[in-house]
């Protein structure tokens, strides 16, 4: 598994299972000559047309977030790639408490650990909020009350 990320967040990147990891400040993996079965994209730095020209024949490519413009571009490009270059594109859309329950279950059994960040109590969301924006998290930021 390979993660992308910039310099100070690749450590965590390898400690949660990426073999191999990339800063994106410096490299560009979609102009790699690498093929991935899968590029899971949570931030969108590069366009859907970019991911896809990185994907092996039957890949996938999934958008998790990102701008209104490479949302677009898996909604109407997605389609057209299935069909003529047998690669996929969607769009991962968040459905309340599916799966909770086998989520659950990896957490309780240790499969699956939350990279946590930092905490903040619900009195300094803002602060929290500005943390974030700043893009600087390494795992979640937690608002406890």
């Amino acid at each position: 598994m390979t993660g992308v990320d910039r310099v100070e967040k690749l450590g965590m990147v390898a400690s949660i299972g990426a073999d191999r990891v990339i800063d994106y400040t410096h490299e560009d993996f979609t102009r790699r000559g690498e093929g991935y079965d899968l590029i899971l994209d949570v931030a969108a730095h590069h366009s859907a047309v970019d991911c896809e020209r990185a994907l092996n024949a039957g890949g996938t490519y999934t958008l998790v977030g990102g701008s209104t413009g490479t949302i677009l571009q898996v909604v109407f490009l997605g389609p057209v790639m299935a069909v003529t270059r047998s690669k996929k594109m969607s769009l991962l859309m968040h459905q309340p408490n599916r799966d909770l329950a086998d989520l659950t279950q990896l957490l309780e059994t240790g499969q699956l650990s939350p990279v946590i960040d930092r905490c903040y109590p619900l009195t300094q969301v803002p602060e929290a909020v500005r943390y974030l924006g700043e893009g600087n998290a390494r795992g979640k930021v937690v608002i406890t009350v």
